[in-house]
Formats: structure tokens, sequence, C-alpha cells
């Protein structure tokens, strides 16, 4: 098991001690994380009921969660509520509300102006600068109650974008993804994390795409963390077995990409 860094006082993620209960069960215990500063791309990772959604829902204050230390560049969050917190962190869900009877455009401007007000014709170059950047200019005079699943989560990464939040906290944003979409969504945030020093943190099933794009990676097990560091020191065939119940090796393409290979379960 990895040991978490000691946490710097200013900038970054700071998370130390941090456990949430969500009922009588307990879902995170004494949670420590690594450093977490800007700029960088976390994976979330580990199997179904490991408290990974519970994590990002702690740390953007939408369940009760208690902890040593939780703060943001030096700021302490356990005294800011949601509201307050949503300034700088923005959390996207794995699904969003389908009977919305908004056009696209209308959904992303509703979003932008909750965190202020802009004039018109700024709001709106901003609102189609996200949606290009996508790749889903075209969708903005759709409604949204009309739109595939996956093309809904797409715009609800829009509109946690155009906020230009410090922390983006994004659950199974993929999951309804094409293969083309997954390479694309994941390519621009890490090309948006480098460029506007956001930290993203994301929960991803894939391991091939926690290998080949993220920065760091957090090895989630019975609501405490197995592993953390580098993706290739992360999955390893060690851990795997650990977190996954699978046997399975970690190879390298032609291209120097690091891949999953599952040869067989260990049990089910």
């Amino acid at each position: 098991m990895s040991t978490a860094p000691a946490m710097p006082s200013g900038d970054g993620l700071a998370v130390r001690g941090l456990s949430c209960r969500l009922g009588t069960n307990p879902v995170l215990q004494s949670l420590d994380l690594p450093a977490l500063p800007p700029g960088h791309v976390a994976a979330l990772l580990g199997p179904n009921g490991s408290g990974k959604s519970t994590l990002l829902r702690s740390i953007s204050g939408l369940v009760p969660a208690t902890a040593s230390m939780l703060s943001w560049n030096g700021a302490d969050l356990r005294t800011q509520t949601a509201q307050a917190r949503s300034k700088h962190i923005r959390y996207l869900p794995q699904s969003l509300p389908e009977s919305i009877h908004l056009t696209v455009t209308e959904a992303v401007l509703v979003a932008l102006h909750a965190h202020g007000a802009l004039p018109s014709h700024r709001a709106l170059d901003r609102a189609d600068t996200v949606l290009h950047e996508l790749g889903i200019g075209h969708l903005g005079p759709g409604y949204l109650d009309e739109l595939s699943g996956g093309q809904r989560q797409l715009v609800g990464l829009a509109q946690a974008l155009v906020r230009e939040p410090a922390v983006l906290l994004l659950d199974e944003p993929l999951a309804s993804l094409d293969l083309n979409y997954q390479h694309h969504v994941m390519q621009l945030l890490k090309r948006l994390a480098r460029e506007h020093q956001l930290l993203i943190m994301i929960v991803l099933h894939d391991l091939n795409m926690a290998l080949r794009y993220a920065d760091t990676a957090l090895l989630l097990r019975r609501g405490a963390l197995l592993a953390s560091g580098a993706p290739t020191s992360v999955v390893s065939p060690a851990n795997l077995a650990d977190a996954f119940q699978i046997h399975a090796r970690v190879e390298s393409c032609s291209k120097g990409y690091s891949n999953v290979v599952v040869d067989d379960l260990i049990q089910l």
C-alpha cells in the first residue's frame, strides 16, 4: 500500500483523514490522498462500491463528510457550503436529467450565469467556444431532452467547463461516449489542465485510458486508498489482483502505450 506524502499548505488539493457515512454505511474511512496540484489529471480507479463517487461528492460538499484536512490552495473547504465550493470546484455526476426542455446553448448559458452575470454577447461567445472545443457546436440549437445519453454527458461537461473552475470532479464522463469521443474528451481535458492550471479528478473504469492520459492514479478499495502514484506503478498485476480479483498483465504496444491484458478471473 502506498503512503500519501505530506500535504502542502499552499497550492493544490489537500485531503487527509476524510471519512464519510451514507446512512449507517461507512463508505470512506480516514482517507489520505497524495498532493494533487493544479495542472494535473488524476484518475480515480477501483471496483464498484469502492467509494469513488462518494469521494468526489465529499470534496464538492454534496454529502456530509469529516476530515482532518480538506483544502484547496490553502483555503479550508470544511468551513464552506457546497454552494460556496462550487465557485471554484465543479462536480459532474454520472448522468444528467433527461426532461429539461432547453436548447443546448441555453443550458450552457444557464450554467454560466449561475456563476455571475456577463454581457450577453460575451456569454454567448464563451458558450459557443466551449461547445466547439468539445466538438458539439452543431448541437447548440437542439434540445436537451432530444439528445442521446452520450450527447447529454458532453453538454454536462460543457456546463462544467464554461464556468472556468479551478477543480473539475468528473464521475465516469466517458461511460456513454463512443471510442472517438472518449479519446477526444481525454485529450481536451489534459490540454485544458495544462493551459489553465486546472486540477481534474476523473473516475475511469477503462484502465487503459488512465494509463494513457492521467498524471496520477488513485486506486480505491473498500473506501481506502490501496495505491497512488504514476499510473504505470499503480496499475500493476499485484494491485489489479487485489482490487479487481483478476489475473492481468500490463504490456506496452508497438507505440509505447501501456495496456492491461486480462488473463483470468480470481473470483467473481
